[in-house]
């Protein structure tokens, strides 16, 4: 099953998606974060009977609109932390990135003059949680996923390296307003199967690729990780990490040009494709 957030009207609706450009709206509930809210959101989805609606990629808007924490994980993909110059960690890195972040899957990511300088792509694979987790072993940690989407950690390598080399902290690079396309929607477990291809694109030229079940700390891993730190409730993300491709580790560096489109695709759960537009 896949949900959507469509945008309806000057306003959104959570949706079954049907097909590429159909749906099923699911009455009362304005997106899917809200619908996650709900103990049986599985069975109202299900249950969704309306009349089915047709939407176009632009109608979309991020999966999960405002999620209470979005917790992003580095260095997960052995691949690009060689290229990155670093060992293997035997503990997740995290970060955070803001839900202001956070645009629709098509969207354009529109960038202020001083911050169009090392603008990088970073493909990835969300997950979003279903229920509130606290303290889950990683056994059971399957139980707390509602579904996963594509979603690109869009980067400001100036930003994040200016901290001090002692103690560097990358969330400054994270979490330029309306930069990180997420969708095109949420793709449930049972609809879901590891180990295809996630692939990044600059200007259709293919940057990133690796299967999704590479990781080096798997979803079920991350979630007991996270959870004997804080919980995670209903609709909050986690951002999975980013394979080696990335445009900041090449030689010579390339970034994001003026009017250039980055896509990221993962088999199973879509794409999502949005022009960066300079200010």
């Amino acid at each position: 099953m896949r949900l959507a957030t469509i945008r309806q009207n000057g306003s959104t609706i959570a949706a079954r998606v049907e097909s590429d450009n159909t749906a099923t709206p699911i009455e009362g509930y304005a997106n899917v974060g809200e619908l996650l809210q709900e103990s049986n959101w599985r069975e109202l989805a299900e249950a969704a009977s309306a009349e089915a609606i047709t939407f176009e990629n632009k109608d979309l808007d991020a999966v999960v609109p405002a999620p209470k924490k979005i917790v992003c994980v580095g260095l997960n993909y052995a691949n690009h932390i060689k290229e990155m110059g670093r060992n293997l960690p035997e503990d997740p890195t995290l970060f955070v990135k803001y839900p202001d972040a956070l645009i629709g899957p098509f969207d354009d990511v529109v960038v202020p003059e001083w911050a169009n300088k090392a603008l990088d792509w970073e493909g990835e694979m969300a997950v979003v949680i279903g229920k509130r987790a606290r303290r889950v072993q990683e056994t059971d940690a399957k139980d707390y996923i509602a579904g996963y989407a594509v979603i690109n950690d869009y980067t400001l390598r100036d930003f994040q390296y200016r901290a001090p080399a002692a103690t560097p902290q990358w969330h400054q690079g994270k979490s330029l307003e309306k930069s990180a396309g997420f969708g095109p929607w949420m793709t449930t477990p049972d609809s879901f199967e590891f180990g295809g291809e996630l692939s990044t694109y600059l200007e259709g030229e293919k940057m990133q690729s690796t299967p999704t079940n590479d990781l080096v700390f798997s979803p079920e891993k991350l979630i007991e990780y996270i959870t004997h730190l804080y919980p995670l409730d209903a609709g909050d993300v986690i951002v999975t990490g980013t394979p080696g491709g990335v445009g900041h580790a090449r030689n010579p560096k390339r970034y994001i040009g003026d009017g250039e489109t980055v896509k990221v695709e993962i088999e199973g759960l879509g794409f999502i494709e949005n022009k960066t537009v300079f200010e």
